[in-house]
């Protein structure tokens, strides 16, 4: 197609899903911190003043689930006891078993069949990255990301006092011969104080927010949407239940690049579903960087418990050599144990993963490019 709109969505860290992802990658480095071996698959659900905390974790770390969750949640910004979901109201439910042993011999170098650290469960992983962006993120999704960490910051700064946790943007970009050129459509909600009304966030939002944070994409003339219901003060879990791993899409690449299906928050490095996806984008990364390609894409197979994948595959989209960023993929290794050792998986840093992308942002292993 010469000429189309792609459109990708974002959510904030109050996003009742993301609560949930968030409160799981909590939990998840309190182990790593106090055990790197630390196996967690950690699953949270919230409703109201629930929380539901259950999976398989097995872990040397002692792990206070009450301290972690309401800590999480406070950092959130749901701290308003007159409302069904506040830190320091909510009532816990844990349901916490350890990794199944089963799992678990597939897993350990040392009793797997391959001999080697075997991948936690079978699946298919993707990493796409892409020259459109200095981020090497398709357009759509990092903009939308921008929307709400910009409406994250500005509530926490105290710089807008109407805002509340609760948050969605969505921005529509053309494309002329696969070349972002216009931003044609933004659409914007966000939780808000009831003494705020639409004409004033949309206020905010044309002229504040979208130009200083959108730059050069933000135009005057464009569509914008802002809370097109009218009225957006019941958010968060008090109005919508949250489980882990319900944005994958906007954990990852907005709909532009495929995805495996697996998420991702809650889980150690040693589910491939996690630390593969990771590396996949790692890997995507270096062919377009080098100039080999202008876009690159990742797939790897695995089967659970043997540490060589099923099936790697590259593909270029006809925008570089395809068989030199074959020859360049086959460089790497994609045993779990390898991708662990060369990202450096086995620290606390996944809280910091959590929100407005697991990609495209600086500071994660898995974004150096190695030239």
């Amino acid at each position: 197609m010469s000429s189309f709109t792609f459109s990708s969505e974002s959510v904030s860290e109050g996003h009742p899903d993301k609560v949930c992802d968030f409160i799981s990658d909590s939990v998840l480095d309190a182990c790593l911190t106090d055990d790197p071996t630390s196996r967690v698959a950690c699953e949270t659900l919230c409703k109201s003043d629930t929380v539901v905390v259950a999976g398989e974790i097995t872990t040397n770390a002692k792990l206070d689930f009450d301290a972690i969750v309401r800590a999480a949640v406070k950092e959130i910004g749901y701290t308003d006891p007159s409302e069904p979901f506040c830190d320091t109201t909510l009532k816990l439910i844990q349901i916490i078993t350890q990794q199944s042993s089963e799992i678990s011999q597939g897993v350990t170098a040392e009793t797997s069949q391959s001999g080697d650290q075997g991948a936690g469960d079978q699946g298919i992983m993707f990493g796409y990255a892409t020259d459109e962006s200095p981020e090497m993120m398709p357009l759509p999704i990092l903009l939308a990301h921008k929307l709400t960490k910009g409406l994250a910051d500005d509530r926490k700064s105290g710089r807008v006092n109407f805002l509340r946790p609760d948050a969605k943007s969505q921005v529509s970009i053309v494309y002329e011969n696969n070349e972002p050129t216009i931003c044609t459509t933004v659409v914007v909600s966000t939780q808000h104080t009831p003494e705020a009304d639409q004409k004033r966030i949309t206020e905010y939002v044309r002229e504040d927010l979208g130009p200083r944070v959108l730059g050069d994409w933000w135009r005057k003339d464009l569509t914008l949407f802002v809370n097109p219901t009218g009225d957006f003060t019941h958010g968060g879990p008090s109005a919508d239940a949250g489980v882990t791993g319900r944005k994958i899409i906007v954990d990852s690449y907005g709909g532009w690049g495929r995805h495996g299906g697996g998420a991702f928050s809650g889980k150690d490095p040693s589910k491939v579903d996690r630390s593969s996806a990771y590396f996949c984008r790692y890997v995507a990364k270096q062919p377009v960087a080098s100039g080999i390609a202008r876009k690159a894409e990742i797939q790897v197979g695995y089967a659970i418990g043997m540490a060589q994948p099923v099936s790697v595959k590259v593909d270029t989209f006809g925008t570089g050599d395809e068989n030199a960023a074959a020859d360049f993929v086959r460089k790497f290794d994609f045993r779990p144990r390898a991708i662990v050792e060369t990202l450096t998986m086995l620290r606390p840093i996944y809280r910091s993963t959590t929100n407005y992308g697991h990609f495209g942002r600086p500071g994660l292993p898995w974004e150096d490019v190695k030239k």
